[in-house]
């Protein structure tokens, strides 16, 4: 049973972060690097949405865990945990690019529950509650299915980049590339929400944390879809993902990327 009205609560979180971020969308902001060598952005939008919502989360449930990509995990062997990335999608976000995403989502003893995708400056909200996926704007609410595609030469592949792939990974997503209809790059968290609403059959990635996954996991799969690592186990922690619109062409995918 998940706590009180998740949907409303998790409304009230988006909200909370997209009042630090869409005022700073599209404004010349300071980006600082998170790494010593490569690259991997971080704003002050990301920094204060994160904040607003840890904020909300400690005061309506305060035994509640929270894993985000900003600052320190709090009580994450909770029951209940919270899984946040505040600007998925940080480097779009900084090329005034509107691809990038809120990610909020819940796990209860380790499993995905409830999840959203909130973009607000294009007014989109895709949310998944325990009774389904949803696309939310403006005043309208439509349930999201995935699609039936199950052949990989009919199939919509899309992943951030293949220069995050290295090695045999990339080989093996190589080989999954070569044998799809269509192949685009880019989106970040927005391809995982195309995939729910039935327009992109296959996303692949690699080297994703739990906060990147773990709220759209409950999204896709609510909507019919299948979210597993490339060796067909639980992607709750993140690492090499496998998303698909349904259970035939996940096991195809599976095939060729073993």
């Amino acid at each position: 049973m998940l706590p009180g009205d998740i949907e409303a609560f998790m409304r009230e979180l988006c909200d909370a972060a997209a009042r630090e971020t869409l005022p700073r969308f599209r404004m010349r902001l300071a980006v600082d690097n998170k790494l010593e060598s490569g690259f991997d952005p971080v704003t002050e939008a990301d920094r204060a949405a994160e904040k607003a919502i840890r904020a909300l989360i400690g005061e309506r449930y305060p035994d509640h865990g929270i894993l985000g990509e900003e600052e320190a995990a709090t009580n994450p062997d909770a029951e209940y945990c919270w899984h946040i990335d505040p600007v998925d999608g940080t480097r779009a976000f900084i090329c005034g690019l509107p691809s990038w995403g809120t990610l909020i989502g819940l796990t209860r003893n380790g499993v995905p529950v409830a999840g959203l995708m909130h973009q607000p400056y294009t007014d989109e909200l895709f949310i998944a509650d325990g009774a389904g996926s949803f696309h939310c704007r403006r005043q309208s609410r439509t349930r999201l299915s995935t699609s039936p595609v199950a052949a990989l030469a009919q199939a919509k592949l899309m992943t951030t980049t293949p220069a995050l792939f290295a090695g045999d990974d990339l080989a093996r997503y190589r080989r999954l590339e070569e044998q799809v209809r269509l192949a685009r790059y880019g989106f970040d968290c927005y391809a995982y929400a195309m995939l729910a609403a039935g327009h992109v059959d296959l996303v692949v990635e690699c080297d994703l944390k739990s906060y990147d996954i773990a709220p759209l996991i409950p999204l896709i799969e609510q909507a019919g879809g299948v979210v597993t690592t490339w060796e067909g186990a639980c992607a709750v922690d993140g690492g090499r993902i496998v998303a698909a619109a349904n259970g035939a062409i996940h096991a195809r995918a599976l095939e060729v990327l073993a």
